[in-house]
Formats: C-alpha cells, sequence, structure tokens
C-alpha cells in the first residue's frame, strides 16, 4: 500500500477522496494522538509513511522517533500498546489525530502517566512554572524494568 504524493490542486487535497499526507522535509507528519473514549489528548509524535502504513496494517499505532531515528511501535517495550479506533487527517493533510485505547496500565507518557500532559503552566508573582496536574498510573520502573 503506497501513499499518492499530495495534490497540486488545494481543492482536491481538502475535499477529494485521496488519502494523500503533506509530510515535512523529513519525510515526517505530525500526529496528535487521543484517547478513543475520553478524546483527551494522550501524546504528541510523528509519523512517517512507513508508520502510517504499520498502524493501518496492524491495527496498533506506530511512529516515528526522530530521536532514535526508527520506527517506533508505541508500548511495545511497556505492554502500553495503542490499539488503533480511527485515524483522521486535518484539512490539508499536514496533521494526523490517531484515536486510541491504550491496553496495559492506560499510561501514553514514559513517565507513568495516562497522558503526556500531566503538568500546567501557570504564571504568578511575574514567573512561570509548572504544576502537576495528574498522578503517575505507574511507575516507569514498573513499565521499563528500571531502564529510562
Amino acid at each position: 500500500m503506497s501513499l499518492p504524493p499530495p495534490s497540486a490542486d488545494p481543492k482536491s487535497q481538502e475535499f477529494g477522496t485521496a488519502f494523500a499526507p503533506r509530510f515535512d522535509g523529513a519525510g515526517l507528519v505530525t500526529a496528535v494522538t487521543i484517547d478513543h473514549i475520553s478524546k483527551n489528548v494522550l501524546m504528541v509524535a510523528h509519523m512517517n509513511e512507513e508508520a502510517i502504513r504499520q498502524t493501518l496494517s496492524s491495527g496498533y499505532a506506530h511512529y516515528w522517533s526522530r530521536s532514535r531515528a526508527s520506527l517506533w511501535k508505541k508500548g511495545e517495550s511497556s505492554g502500553e500498546l495503542q490499539k488503533l479506533h480511527a485515524l483522521y487527517v486535518d484539512c490539508d493533510q499536514d496533521a494526523l489525530v490517531v484515536e486510541v485505547s491504550v491496553e496495559g496500565h492506560g499510561t501514553a507518557c514514559h513517565n507513568g502517566f495516562r497522558s503526556c500532559f500531566y503538568r500546567v503552566v501557570e504564571a504568578s508573582d511575574g514567573r512561570l512554572h509548572l504544576r502537576m496536574d495528574d498522578e503517575p498510573l505507574v511507575s516507569k520502573d514498573t513499565l521499563y524494568g528500571g531502564t529510562p
């Protein structure tokens, strides 16, 4: 399954039926992952064409790890697999929303939190600081056996 190139015609790209993501210069598209039930944002990652193909063919979310420069099946080492429910593309096809249910303990974050967005930015006394907005569901050591 090969993805067609983006259309040069904005109307076709934005209203047509061809799934033709607009990858950036590194061959990536931003992927916002949300929970199937709550619709809360779980994480933001990137996908290349192979990650999209693997996600659609396996039914589990795959991403491109920029730091490791490799394909990554989310939850493969932690057991927190992300079962795909839907894959959405935005109007000009340069961003995706990956709707999933998380297996295992239900964590999307490598630090054991339900979501990677567990801190809120707040301003007080002219300074910015972070406030914890959630508690981890499981320890990082439990997820990864003591490895980062």
